[in-house]
């Protein structure tokens, strides 16, 4: 009898082992992505000014907004003044704002930086992808849950929008969450 129940208690402990490992196993596979890559270089200077909006990842601190744009403006301590702007609910709506801060956290690159609208809550904002010519660029979030495709000039050409979506999928992003936003009215800087 005393066969038995050993076998019987390492059938169990194996069984229970080879559930515990499939399930860790199941779960590390899904959450493994390479980290997110930024582009080489930012200049600051020639990155400042307004962007405008063409396509975002939904985020309930811009619900009901469209023809959104962001004006970055460069300060003399090296920290960057930060203007957002959409209209609410609708391209003729009236123009929401919120300013903020922010930083560089990787000199090496300038292409790592975090933003701060509330004290002392900031959040990481990552260029993965810029023009040559600073026409677009496309800002991201490490974990990948923010994620914003912006233009000099709406509207975007569809050829570069669709070159920009490749290497998102390039990059791990989950595009099904993207919504196309690009504006047909956007606000005037500091409007």
């Amino acid at each position: 009898m005393g066969v038995i129940v050993l076998f019987r208690c390492l059938l169990v402990a194996l069984f229970g082992a080879s559930i515990f490992l499939s399930t860790a196993c199941t779960f590390w596979r899904k959450d493994v992505v390479p980290p997110l890559q930024v582009v080489p270089r930012v200049d600051l200077e020639r990155y400042t000014g307004t962007w405008f909006e063409i396509a975002r990842f939904p985020h309930r601190f811009q619900e009901g907004c469209v023809a959104s744009s962001a004006t970055y403006t460069l300060r003399s301590d090296g920290t960057i003044e930060v203007l957002n702007q959409c209209r609410k609910g609708s391209p003729d709506g009236e123009v929401s704002s919120a300013q903020g801060k922010g930083w560089v956290v990787d000199k090496e690159t300038n292409a790592k930086l975090k933003v701060s609208f509330f004290w002392p809550f900031s959040g990481d904002y990552w260029i993965i992808d810029l023009g040559e010519n600073y026409d677009y660029a496309v800002v991201g979030h490490p974990n990948r849950k923010y994620l914003w495709i912006l233009s000099r000039t709406p509207p975007m050409e569809e050829v570069l929008y669709q070159r920009i979506l490749e290497r998102l999928r390039n990059q791990s992003y989950d595009l099904s969450k993207l919504i196309y936003t690009a504006p047909s009215n956007p606000p005037s800087p500091g409007s």
